[in-house]
């Protein structure tokens, strides 16, 4: 089964557009790990159509969000459809499990003992000094993460995190991941015509 888990950053904020649509947003950067290759890379939005390819081979698609954020607003740039193709959010999962959002900063810390290298604030910020390298290293970390807390997971049946009530012990997220790679048939329209 081919995964790409992937992350974006934008170049801008829902304040910047005047709206919680994530569509509305601007991507900076996307970051991928192909399972095929093993391989981590970038793609700014001049890379896409290097992009697209990939995409389109994969099983599935594993992100953190990816189905309320990532994906709806890559799907903006696609002239197909990436939401015919699997995708596993690991948010969507926890709350499923927990009955409440989770970020994943707190998930990795208690999961792996990471902590993300920053946050989605300082990539615009990056984004508006010119800094590309500093968006692309943290985005790679966030994909990184995303998929170590996703190899934990299938391995394990749990996520752990960080209880911030009295004690503040370290709890397990139950998940059952026996579908998670059941391969789906996907329908997808592709970017090259036929």
């Amino acid at each position: 089964m081919r995964k790409i888990t992937f992350d974006i950053e934008t170049r801008n904020l829902f304040q910047d557009v005047n709206s919680t649509d994530s569509t509305a947003l601007d991507i900076s950067v996307v970051c991928i790990h192909d399972s095929a290759t093993d391989q981590y890379s970038s793609y700014l939005q001049e890379d896409f159509a290097k992009l697209w390819p990939i995409l389109e081979q994969a099983d599935m698609f594993i992100t953190f969000n990816g189905d309320h954020f990532d994906i709806p607003l890559l799907n903006k740039y696609y002239s197909g459809d990436l939401t015919k193709i699997k995708s596993l959010d690991l948010l969507v999962e926890v709350k499923n499990s927990l009955g409440r959002r989770i970020k994943l900063d707190t998930i990795a810390e208690a999961t792996l003992g990471v902590k993300k290298s920053g946050h989605g604030l300082e990539a615009v910020t990056w984004w508006k000094n010119g800094e590309i390298d500093k968006i692309i290293k943290y985005c790679i970390d966030d994909v990184k993460i995303t998929k170590e807390v996703y190899d934990y997971a299938m391995k394990n049946g749990i996520l752990k995190y960080k209880d911030f009530g009295p004690g503040g012990k370290i709890l397990d997220i139950k998940l059952n991941t026996e579908n998670w790679e059941k391969k789906d048939e996907n329908i997808i329209t592709y970017t090259l015509p036929f």
